[in-house]
């Protein structure tokens, strides 16, 4: 059960430290981790309105507000319908709070809330405090990891599952509905995602559709998907071969490997974001294959599955126990093949643990 409580109180520590008089969220991430809730973004505005002091308060549709009752968030509740519209809810929301400087999530705010506050606070900052909110769910606790811990174990099943049925001739397509009918096939919670299934030359494209493409002898093969538990997902990558595979691709990938390697034996607490992929990054830069290298090492994980930290040059932040991280290197030779490695990676008090147990060895199918 999310300590509503306790996650509300660490907000508010933050809130001090930037200033800030409230916060608002929209329904997303940071709202989830904060009351447990999960609730549409849609039409009709439901936003939570944290003050640094004193109870929050919930503006939400009519239609919610049972939902609200089954969670532990203790807060002010303003029900508002569909006929009266949402205006007067928020102005009575800003009877209950004061504001001059109010934070919100500047990846997640929609113009319809931000307009609203604005309305019911004239003359308040609405200050980004994305950076902040990030930062207050980048160390995970044991409800959380175990979370995780279920996540990447069914997607490690769906990936098995599948593999044992991938032949020549089948379509991408046709490989993607077989794996996402595996992951049905899991206890999954929460939304599911076409995985990314990407052959031959489309694995080249990092973040490609599923399309057409019929599988051949020789090809690449490249899964990226996730599923969830508890709102928590997972999130990994495998390259198989189909068939057989040239040494030119088992060089590819080899380095790939080694870089996946090189990341998974280095991650630490005090070691910097920045300093992590500057060293699995390097390898690859070193390598032959330094024109194929297109982005960063990976990212943090959780309710949502691209958080922080990014593991990323420039990120000076340093790995703390409890952060979950990706570390994903990869190689895209256009026109030919892409390969990438990915794992969900946990830091630990003296090093780090990989939640993804797949075998990295190079595999082939079909």
């Amino acid at each position: 059960m999310t300590n509503s409580s306790d996650r509300i109180g660490a907000l508010r520590g933050l809130m001090a430290e930037a200033g800030l008089d409230a916060a608002a969220f929209i329904p997303g991430a940071t709202f989830r981790y904060l009351t447990g809730g999960v609730f549409h973004v849609m039409e009709r505005p439901t936003v939570l309105i944290v003050p640094r002091q004193g109870r929050p308060v919930v503006v939400l549709p009519d239609m919610e507000a049972d939902s609200w009752t089954l969670l532990s968030c203790d807060a002010h509740v303003i029900r508002w319908r569909d006929e009266e519209g949402y205006a007067a809810a928020f102005a009575k929301a800003a009877e209950l709070v004061e504001a001059r400087r109010l934070g919100v999530e500047g990846l997640s705010m929609r113009v319809v809330e931000a307009n609203a506050l604005r309305a019911a606070f004239p003359g308040a900052e609405l200050i980004d405090m994305q950076a902040w909110t990030l930062g207050l769910r980048a160390v995970k606790d044991d409800a959380e990891i175990a979370c995780l811990r279920k996540a990447v174990a069914m997607a490690e099943a769906a990936l098995t599952a599948t593999l044992d049925e991938v032949d020549v001739g089948m379509s991408e397509q046709d490989v993607q509905r077989l794996m996402l009918q595996n992951i049905l096939a899991q206890p999954v919670q929460g939304p599911v995602s076409p995985p990314l299934v990407l052959a031959g030359p489309s694995s080249a494209m990092p973040h490609g559709r599923a399309g057409s493409y019929r599988l051949k002898v020789g090809d690449a093969l490249l899964f990226d998907f996730g599923v969830g538990a508890g709102g928590y997902r997972s999130d990994i990558t495998r390259t198989v071969f189909i068939g057989d595979v040239s040494p030119e691709d088992r060089a590819l990938y080899e380095c790939v490997l080694a870089a996946n390697t090189l990341g998974r034996e280095i991650a630490r607490p005090g070691l910097t974001a920045h300093a992590l992929d500057d060293a699995v990054r390097g390898h690859l830069e070193a390598s032959p294959y330094a024109d194929y290298v297109v982005h960063k090492t990976g990212h943090g994980l959780g309710l949502d599955v691209h958080e922080a930290p990014q593991i990323i040059r420039g990120n000076h932040v340093e790995l703390v126990a409890g952060n979950v991280i990706t570390i994903e290197p990869g190689l895209y030779r256009p026109g030919r093949l892409g390969v990438r490695i990915e794992d969900d990676v946990l830091v630990t008090a003296d090093g780090c643990e990989s939640l993804s147990a797949l075998p990295r060895e190079l595999l082939v199918v079909g």
